[in-house]
């Protein structure tokens, strides 16, 4: 068994997948709370390692009518609630350097968006926290050019980098994934992570909003799993239909059990 590194008390490790899940954006606490205790719970029951994941702001939205959530100064302290109450490590992204230095002190893992995964001022802020990362290959970035992110975040003396995949551009308002991407990623030796939700994402395919396939999640987490993925991203939701952010990408909560289960017998025998 490798032990890639820690997050918080959780072992990375590449002899069990992990989970990072949870909803697009923070909606509210008791909302926010009731997803990241089911998951927690079913996580637990199955002995997955869990990260949960909520954005405090959605700073790349389609419209500038778009929810973007509760911003820093409220969606932290949700977070700080959650990672001490439930006693897991929590996510959230990042998309201006000064933020870096403002979510250190609750966060577990920071994560890059996809879109800013080459805009070095980011990556060079968040690696100085000495907080583990996790950068989103960009839709225009090849497997291969994640290489010169992990440097970017080496110059910190730090390599606590996961990477994961969420689709390339395929022609307009859509996306694919090439599953080559996971092993020609692991050549780095980072953990390498299959985002099964928005890689279903139709990028502004339904007007001012992004649409999405959902029907297509659990295949993609699958397939992820049997090429070699370390880890699990999902968007989750009790009622996708009623989210804020990224409805149509979003598993049903009652859909990540069975999911999950799944995944677990793929991955004994791959």
């Amino acid at each position: 068994m490798k032990t890639f590194f820690k997050v918080d008390d959780l072992e990375i490790t590449d002899d069990r997948f992990f989970l990072i899940a949870g909803p697009c954006v923070i909606e509210d606490e008791g909302l926010t709370r009731e997803i990241a205790s089911e998951a927690k719970k079913i996580t637990s029951d199955l002995g997955i390692p869990f990260i949960f994941k909520a954005s405090f702001d959605k700073a790349n939205r389609s419209s500038i009518a778009s929810p973007r959530g509760p911003g820093i100064q409220k969606g932290l302290p949700v977070l700080e609630k959650i990672k001490s109450g439930l006693n897991v490590p929590v996510l959230s992204d990042i998309h201006e350097p000064w933020q870096a230095e403002v979510v250190a002190p609750v966060l577990s893992v920071i994560q890059i968006p996809a879109f800013l995964s080459r805009q070095t001022d980011l990556l060079l802020a968040a690696a100085r926290t000495a907080l583990p990362l996790n950068i989103k290959k960009s839709q225009l970035m090849s497997p291969a050019d994640m290489a010169l992110a992990i440097r970017k975040v080496e110059e910190s003396g730090k390599r606590r980098v996961m990477l994961t995949e969420r689709g390339t551009f395929f022609g307009y308002n859509n996306l694919v994934v090439d599953f080559r991407s996971i092993p020609r990623m692991k050549e780095s030796g980072c953990p390498v992570i299959m985002d099964a939700t928005h890689a279903v994402q139709r990028p502004s395919g339904a007007g001012e909003i992004s649409g999405g396939d959902p029907q297509f999640i659990p295949m993609l987490a699958a397939a992820g799993i049997v090429a070699g993925a370390d880890g699990i991203f999902l968007e989750i939701h009790p009622r996708p239909d009623k989210a804020l952010s990224d409805g149509t990408n979003s598993l049903p909560l009652k859909d990540l059990r069975p999911l999950l289960i799944r995944l677990k017998k793929l991955y004994d025998v791959r």
